[in-house]
C-alpha cells in the first residue's frame, strides 16, 4: 500500500517553484503577458502554500535540509502546526492579492520590477514560518524585508512621498533585523548551534533568556507595527501599490506575532509572568493608540494603516494574556486567549485584505484617498461600495463582524483570568472596550463619508467601476470574512490545541468556563428583523397614496456636500474628548485687503493631529542626526592632507589603546 502524498512538502515546494518561475517570466516576457504571468503565478504560489499550511495545520509536517545552498549553515526548513497558521493565512492573502494585482497592474502600474519582485515577497512570506535554524530564518526573513521595500518603491518617480516612506520603512526594519539577528545569533552561541531543535534543547541562565527574548521581541513588534515601533507603518502603506499594502498588512505584519510565538513560546519554553506581561501591556496600548490615530485621521489608507496597528495590538494583547495565564497555572484562560489571538490572525488578515483592496479601488478610480474629497461612491461604484462597507463591519467588532468572535474569546479569557492578574487583566479588558467603541466610530466615518455622502471633489464625480479581475479579488476576500465571522467552529479547531472551545457549528462554546454565543444565530436575528422592518414599512407604504412633495429645507435650498460632515468634522467630538492625548495642532491664517485692513480677504484654517509618540521619540533622534550630517560635512573638506591626518591620529589612538588594556 502506498503511503499517502505529503501536501505540506508538494506544497511548499510547488509554491517556492511556482514563485521563482513566474519572476523569471516576469523578467522575460513583454508588457502584456508579463502582467497575466505575473497574477497567475502569484495566485498559483499563494494556493499552493495555502494547501501547505492547511496539511500543517491537519498534522502532516515536511523536513527539507539543503546545506550547500546558503554559505556557513545552508538551508533548513520544518512546517509544523505553528508554522502552518502562517502559511495558510499568507497563501490565502497572496490569491486575493494576485488576483486583484493582475488588474491594478494591467490598468496602471506596470513596472518589470514590481511584477518579477511581487511572488518572490510571496515566497520568502512563505518560507519564513518553514525555516527550522537560524541562519534559515534571518535569510528569509531579509529576503522578505527587502522584496517588500522594493514593491513600497514601486511608484517613486511620480510621488516624491514614497521615498521618504520607503527610507522609514528601511531603516525601521533593518533596525527590527538587527535586534533579531543579535538575539538569536546569541541564542546559537548558547545553544551551541543553530537549529530550532538544538535551541529548543538549550538550558539557559535566566539573563541570557530573558536578553534573547527582549531582542527578539523588539525585532518581531517593529515588524507588526507595535509602539511605538509603528511609525513606518502609516507611511508605508499610502504609497505602496494597494494589492502590495495588503500582502504588507494582512500577511507580513502577522509574521512578527509568529517571530514572538515562536521564539517565546517553542524555543525558549514559555518563560516568566513578567515576559508576557511586557508583551500584553504593549499590545494593548497599541490598540487603543493604533485606533484613536485611525479616527483622527482623513487619509483612507493611512486610517487602514493605523487600524493594523490597533488589530496586530489585539493579537499580542492576547500573545501576552495567554503567556501571563500560563505562568500563572490559569491554563484555561490561557488557552482561550491563544485561540483569540489566532483566530484574530485569521480574521484580520480577511477583512485587512479586503478593505486595502477596496481602498486601492477607490484610490484608482478617483485618484485620492482623501475623504474630505470623497463621496457618492455608492451610485458610480457600487460593488467597490459593498465590498468597503462588508470589510468595514468585519473589522468594527460587532455582529457579526469577522473581529466579534475572536474579541469575544479574548474578553472571555481576560475576564475568566482575573484571579491570576487581577490588575493587569482589569486594564486589558478596559483598553479592549475602548478600542471597539473607536472601531465602530472610525469605520462609520470611513464608509458613511468616503462613499454614502454626496461627492466633494471631481475625481469622486467622475469615478466609475473598477475592472473585472479587480472586483473577482475583492470578492474572493469577502468570502474570507464570513467563514471566521458566522462559523468560527470551522477554524478554531484548526488553530488551536487543547480543545478550549466546544467543536459545535451552531455556536461557540467554551470548554472549562461558561460562555457561549451564536454568530450564526445573532446573524440570522438581525437580517430577519430587517428583512420585518423592511416589509413593514412597503407594507404600510402601498396603503397610502404616494405624493411627492419638497423637503421643508427651512428656505435654505437643497443640500450641498458642503452642507455635511466631512471627515475631519465627523472626527471632532473624538478629537476634543481625547484632545490630552492626540493634542492636535492648529493654525488660522487671517488675509487682509491692502487697501482696508478691516476687509477680510480670505481665512485659511489648517488642523493637523501629529503622532506624538512619533514626535516624542524620533524627532529628537531625526534632529541630532541631521546636526551630526552637518558636522561631518565640515569634517570632509576634500583636502587629502586632512584625510591623511584622520588615518593617522586614528592608527595612533588605535595604538595607545591597546598600550594602556594590554
Amino acid at each position: 500500500m502506498s503511503e499517502p502524498i505529503n501536501l505540506a512538502a508538494v506544497g511548499l515546494g510547488a509554491a517556492v517553484a511556482l514563485g521563482l518561475l513566474t519572476a523569471l517570466l516576469a523578467i522575460l516576457l513583454p508588457a502584456r503577458q508579463r502582467t497575466i504571468a505575473a497574477g497567475i503565478g502569484t495566485v498559483l504560489a499563494g494556493a499552493a502554500g495555502a494547501v501547505a499550511g492547511g496539511a500543517a495545520l491537519a498534522g502532516q509536517t515536511a523536513q527539507v535540509s539543503l546545506p550547500w545552498l546558503l554559505p556557513l549553515s545552508g538551508i533548513h526548513l520544518g512546517l509544523d502546526r505553528m508554522g502552518g497558521l502562517f502559511i495558510a493565512v499568507t497563501g490565502g492573502v497572496a490569491v486575493a492579492a494576485g488576483v486583484y494585482g493582475a488588474g491594478y497592474l494591467r490598468h496602471g502600474l506596470r513596472a518589470r520590477t514590481v511584477q518579477a519582485v511581487q511572488p518572490l515577497f510571496v515566497v520568502a512570506m512563505l518560507l519564513v514560518p518553514a525555516a527550522s535554524s537560524v541562519g534559515t530564518f534571518l535569510a528569509c526573513w531579509e529576503l522578505m524585508a527587502v522584496t517588500s521595500l522594493i514593491l513600497l518603491l514601486a511608484e517613486h518617480r511620480e510621488r516624491p512621498a514614497v521615498a521618504s516612506a520607503g527610507r522609514w520603512y528601511a531603516v525601521m526594519t533593518h533596525l527590527g533585523f538587527v535586534t533579531v539577528l543579535i538575539g538569536l545569533l546569541w541564542f546559537a552561541d548558547q545553544a551551541g548551534g543553530d537549529s530550532f531543535a538544538a535551541l529548543r534543547n538549550a538550558s539557559l541562565p535566566s539573563g541570557a533568556a530573558s536578553g534573547i527574548f527582549l531582542l527578539t521581541l523588539a525585532g518581531f513588534a517593529s515588524k507588526a507595527g507595535i509602539v511605538p515601533l509603528h511609525a513606518w507603518l502609516p507611511r508605508a502603506h499610502p504609497e505602496a501599490p494597494s494589492h502590495v499594502s495588503a500582502l504588507m498588512s494582512a500577511a507580513m505584519v502577522n509574521l512578527g506575532a509568529y517571530g514572538v510565538l515562536r521564539v517565546g513560546v517553542d524555543l525558549l519554553g514559555g518563560g516568566p509572568g513578567w515576559w508576557w506581561t511586557v508583551v500584553l501591556v504593549l499590545g494593548a496600548l497599541s490598540a487603543v493608540y493604533g485606533i484613536l490615530q485611525a479616527a483622527m485621521t482623513s487619509d483612507l489608507k493611512r486610517l487602514l494603516g493605523y487600524s493594523t496597528t490597533e488589530n496586530l495590538g489585539l493579537v499580542f494583547a492576547g500573545i501576552g494574556a495567554a503567556g501571563l495565564l500560563e505562568a500563572a497555572g490559569a491554563r484555561v484562560p490561557a488557552g482561550l486567549a491563544l485561540a483569540a489571538a489566532l483566530l484574530h490572525v485569521v480574521g484580520h488578515a480577511a477583512f485587512k485584505t479586503l478593505l486595502f483592496l477596496a481602498a486601492g479601488s477607490v484610490v484608482r478610480a478617483t485618484g485620492t484617498g482623501d475623504l474630505d474629497a470623497l463621496g457618492g461612491l455608492r451610485t458610480r461604484m457600487p460593488w467597490t461600495t459593498g465590498m468597503f462597507g462588508l470589510g468595514a463591519l468585519a473589522a468594527s467588532a460587532l455582529p457579526p463582524g469577522t473581529a466579534f468572535v475572536s474579541e469575544w474569546l479574548l474578553l472571555q479569557a481576560l475576564v475568566h483570568g482575573l484571579p491570576s492578574a487581577a490588575v493587569t487583566m482589569p486594564l486589558t479588558v478596559a483598553a479592549i472596550a475602548l478600542t471597539a467603541g473607536l472601531a465602530v466610530a472610525t469605520f462609520v466615518k470611513a464608509f458613511g463619508i468616503g462613499f454614502l455622502a454626496k461627492p466633494r471633489g471631481p475625481g469622486a464625480e467622475r469615478a466609475i467601476e473598477s475592472p473585472l479581475t479587480m472586483r473577482v479579488g475583492m470578492g474572493i476576500a469577502a468570502l474570507a470574512c464570513l467563514v471566521p465571522a458566522l462559523v468560527p467552529a470551522l477554524v478554531l479547531p484548526a488553530i488551536t490545541t487543547g480543545d478550549p472551545v466546544a467543536r459545535d457549528l451552531i455556536a461557540v462554546r467554551l470548554n472549562g468556563v461558561t460562555g457561549m454565543v451564536s454568530p450564526l444565530l445573532i446573524t440570522a436575528g438581525l437580517l430577519g428583523a430587517a428583512v420585518l422592518v423592511v416589509a413593514g414599512v412597503r407594507l404600510l407604504a402601498t396603503r397610502r397614496e404616494r405624493r411627492e412633495a419638497r423637503l421643508w429645507d427651512c428656505g435654505g435650498g437643497p443640500s450641498t456636500a458642503r452642507m455635511e460632515y466631512t471627515a475631519t468634522s465627523f472626527a471632532e467630538p473624538l478629537q476634543r474628548v481625547f484632545d490630552n492625548v492626540v493634542r492636535p495642532e492648529t493654525d488660522v491664517d487671517v488675509g487682509h485687503y491692502d487697501e482696508a485692513r478691516y476687509l477680510v480677504r480670505q481665512v485659511a484654517y489648517r488642523r493637523e493631529v501629529p503622532d506624538r509618540i512619533e514626535r516624542l521619540l524620533y524627532q529628537p533622534v531625526l534632529t541630532a542626526a541631521a546636526a551630526w550630517g552637518r558636522a561631518g560635512r565640515k569634517l570632509a573638506t576634500g583636502s587629502v592632507h586632512r584625510y591623511l591626518g584622520y588615518g593617522f591620529s586614528a592608527v595612533v589612538f588605535a595604538f595607545v589603546v591597546l598600550a594602556v588594556t594590554r
